[in-house]
């Protein structure tokens, strides 16, 4: 009884931290969403596109800039990124896993070259969080309000968008690229584009979450990927994928119930380093179980074909 007390407790004082946080990183499973479900394009670039966002951040903050042009620098340079993996696959042919690894290698060294140094602390500079009105700078419901009102506006444009025409060119790629290009849409542009805007995502998280954090590192990216599949999963499993705002809203809930699960975990006393494992063995059943249940529906189904015959 008092385990279960001494848990709750801890877990209900951690809430508002990982509200804040699983908001933030809820652009990284955008990012990661885009190219899987939008454009059938399985990527990695993300781990290296969020700390890449991160350290072009941390640089700008320290160099004096404000805290929207530095949001902008690491939009532009993660749109880059993702561009670069979308041209490395359609121009050399190369899988669009083995292209999003070649990207993210190369990224890290990237992110050592722009901060010269593995880590940069930003502290004391100002952030997007000091603007929130009426409530006191660096503290959880800042960057609640501040990132809530954010992802409101990127969602409501993001589901605009993928409704346009463009949009649904984009779609169609993914669906469909033989038929797309038959149809007349630019597979390229629409390829490159996509991947680029989820690289542009992925950047602006880490940007985010310099700003929070306050301080850049060079591996702040470190197993982002298989936290943001296990976001996904959850999302999609929650709020499902057969529309368009499905499928934009599922990063951003499974973000947020993701990380409070990961706190619950902490809360009961699970050591730090046993997460991952735990992470990677929650994807593995997220992706194994409609494998599970059709091959339990054909075990079920088979007796009553057998009594037909």
């Amino acid at each position: 009884m008092d385990f279960l007390q001494t848990t709750l407790t801890s877990f209900v004082a951690l809430i508002p931290v990982t509200l804040a946080q699983s908001l933030i990183l809820g652009f990284v499973v955008a990012g990661i969403m885009i190219p899987f479900r939008m454009l059938s394009f399985p990527d990695l670039t993300s781990e290296g596109a969020f700390p890449l966002g991160g350290c072009v951040c941390g640089l700008a903050l320290a160099s004096g800039l404000g805290p929207l042009t530095a949001i902008g620098l690491a939009l532009l340079t993660g749109f880059i990124a993702g561009c670069c993996t979308a041209f490395i696959h359609l121009r050399f042919r190369i899988h669009t896993l083995l292209a999003g690894i070649l990207v993210m290698t190369m990224l890290y060294s990237v992110n050592l070259r722009i901060m010269g140094r593995s880590n940069l602390s930003v502290f004391g500079t100002e952030t997007i969080f000091d603007w929130v009105p009426f409530v006191q700078p660096g503290f959880p419901l800042a960057k609640i309000i501040a990132v809530g009102l954010i992802t409101l506006v990127i969602f409501l444009a993001l589901n605009f968008f993928f409704t346009t025409e463009k949009g649904t060119a984009v779609r169609v790629v993914g669906a469909n690229p033989v038929m797309a290009e038959a149809q007349g849409i630019n597979v390229w542009a629409a390829t490159i584009g996509g991947i680029g805007l989820a690289g542009a995502f992925s950047a602006f998280s880490g940007a985010l979450m310099v700003q929070s954090q306050g301080f850049a590192d060079v591996n702040m990216g470190l197993g982002i990927l298989i936290n943001g599949l296990a976001a996904l999963m959850i999302g999609e499993a929650i709020v499902g994928k057969a529309t368009v705002w499905r499928q934009l809203l599922a990063p951003f809930a499974g973000a947020m119930v993701y990380y409070q699960l990961v706190s619950l975990c902490l809360a009961a006393g699970m050591p730090p380093p046993d997460l991952k494992l735990a992470t990677g063995a929650f994807v593995l059943l997220m992706l194994a179980l409609p494998t599970l249940r059709a091959a339990r529906s054909r075990q079920a189904a088979t007796p009553r074909e057998s009594f037909r015959e």
